[in-house]
C-alpha cells in the first residue's frame, strides 16, 4: 500500500499547535519495536534518567522506530541517547553516528548563505527578486527579505494538489528548482508581499536559485565552501538532483501508509530511497548528530556572519501563537534558536539558547505520528519542560 502525504519540509502549520503547547508548558512494520537503552554521558543523573523514561513513553506512544538526541545544559551537563532501532527489518539499534536527513533545516544553511552574500556586497535584502529572478509573478515588488521570512505570499508549490499526488505515487521522480516553483507560480498569491506570513518552500528555492544566479557555482557546492569546510562539518551533504542515495552509516526512513479501507491498521513503510529532489534547497542536506550540534551554535550565535546582519536575521518581524518568532530562514521558539525539518522518513528538531548554553538537538526516523504530529518536535516539548521545571 502506498503511502499518502501531505509534503512538507519543516514549520508547518501542525509545528505551530506545538509551539501553542510548549509555550502553555512553559508558563514496526506492524509494530512498534523495543527501546534500545542509550548511550549517554559516564555519570546517569535523576535527570537523565527521567528525561529517557519520558521520551519512551512517548516514542512508544507516536510508534517512533528509533531517535537520536542530544541535551546540553550549563545545569545538567550533556547527555546523549540512542533510543529504538534505526532498521526495522534487522533491528540494528540506533546510534549517534547515523546520518538523517534532516529536512527544512536546511532553510538554515541556504538563509546563511544569501546573508553572507549580503555582507559581501553582493545582493541586499531589500532588492527584489524579480532582479535575480525575472519570471517571479510580481516579482518587483518581494524582496529577498520578505523570502527568508515566509512573508512574500508567494504560493507553497508543495500544497498543490497535483505535485502532492505526483510524490505520493511517484515517489522517485527527479525535479528541477524550475518545474518547483513553476507550480508555485500557477497559483494565486496567499497575500500582498509582506502583508502576512505562510510558509512556503517556493521562497527558499528561490532563494537557492538567486544563491547559483550571483555565485556562478551550484548551491550545494557554495554550502560546503561556506559552511561545511570552515565549520568542519565533515557528515553534512547534500545529494545529487538525481540521488536518493545515503551517506553510510544512515537511518532508515518511515513513513506510515493510509489505510487500504477504515479500520485497517496503519503500517510503517521505509521510504528511505524517496527522492528528496523536491527540497532542493528548502530541505535537502543530510547530516548527523555530531554536525549539528556545531552548527546549532554557529547559526544561534552568528558565527558566520557580521554582528549587523546577524542582528538583522534574528529580527522576529513575525510573531506566531504563542509568542514564537520567525526571522530570516530561523525561528525562535521562546529563546531557543534553530530550525525543525520533516521530510519523508525523517523528522528533526535543533535550537540553541545562548543567554542558557542550552543546546537541543533531536533526530527521529518517522516523518509524523499516527495523528499527524512530528516527532521530534513532540520530543523536544518534553525535554524543554523539563529543562525549565
Amino acid at each position: 500500500m502506498k503511502a499518502r502525504i501531505k509534503p512538507d519540509v519543516g514549520f508547518s502549520p501542525r509545528f505551530c499547535v506545538f509551539l501553542i503547547v510548549f509555550t502553555l508548558v512553559l508558563g514496526a512494520c506492524a509494530t512498534t519495536p523495543a527501546l534500545a537503552t542509550p548511550a549517554k554521558t559516564p555519570s546517569t543523573t535523576t535527570f537523565d534518567q527521567q528525561l529517557q523514561t519520558q521520551l519512551t513513553a512517548k516514542m512508544k506512544e507516536m510508534r517512533v522506530p528509533g531517535a537520536v538526541i542530544f541535551v546540553q545544559s550549563a545545569r545538567t551537563g550533556s547527555w546523549t541517547t540512542s533510543l529504538g532501532t534505526s532498521d526495522l527489518a534487522t533491528n540494528a539499534p540506533m546510534n549517534p553516528s547515523l546520518h538523517f536527513r534532516i529536512g527544512s533545516i536546511t532553510k538554515t544553511f541556504t538563509g546563511t548563505v544569501i546573508l553572507q552574500l549580503v555582507d559581501e556586497g553582493k545582493l541586499r535584502l531589500d532588492d527584489p527578486i524579480a532582479r535575480y529572478e525575472p519570471q517571479v509573478p510580481n516579482g518587483a515588488h518581494i524582496t529577498i527579505r520578505e523570502l527568508l521570512n515566509m512573508r512574500s505570499g508567494l504560493y507553497n508549490y508543495s500544497e498543490d494538489p497535483g505535485f502532492e499526488q505526483t510524490l505520493s505515487n511517484h515517489p522517485n521522480t527527479v525535479w528541477t528548482p524550475q518545474e518547483l516553483v513553476a507550480i508555485g507560480f500557477k497559483h494565486p498569491a496567499y497575500f500582498a508581499p509582506g502583508k502576512d506570513f505562510h510558509y512556503s518552500n517556493t521562497n527558499t528555492i528561490l532563494l537557492g536559485m538567486v544563491i547559483e544566479h550571483i555565485t556562478g557555482h551550484t548551491a550545494v557546492s557554495e554550502f560546503q565552501r561556506r559552511i561545511f569546510t570552515p565549520l568542519g562539518m565533515n557528515n553534512t551533504s547534500m545529494p545529487p538532483q538525481t540521488s536518493s542515495a545515503m551517506p553510510v552509516p544512515y537511518s532508515q526512513g518511515y513513513m506510515l501508509n493510509t489505510p487500504a479501507k477504515q479500520g485497517a491498521a496503519q503500517q510503517l513503510l521505509n521510504v528511505t530511497t524517496w527522492n528528496p529532489s523536491w527540497t532542493w534547497t528548502a530541505g535537502g542536506a543530510i547530516s548527523t548528530l555530531h554536525d549539528l550540534q556545531i552548527w546549532s551554535k554557529a547559526l544561534a550565535t552568528g558565527k558566520l556572519l557580521k554582528p549587523a546582519t546577524q542582528k538583522e536575521r534574528l529580527t522576529w518581524d513575525t510573531k506566531l501563537p504563542g509568542d514564537i518568532g520567525y526571522g530570516l530562514a530561523i525561528a525562535n521558539y521562546a529563546g531557543f534558536i534553530g530550525h525543525n525539518g520533516q521530510l519523508p522518513g525523517y523528522q528533526s528538531f535543533m535550537s540553541y539558547m545562548q543567554a542558557k548554553d542550552e543546546t537541543i538537538i533531536i533526530l527521529t526516523n518517522l516523518y509524523a505520528a499516527p495523528d499527524g504530529s512530528e516527532p521530534a518536535d513532540s520530543l523536544a516539548k518534553i525535554i524543554i519542560k523539563d529543562l525549565s521545571s
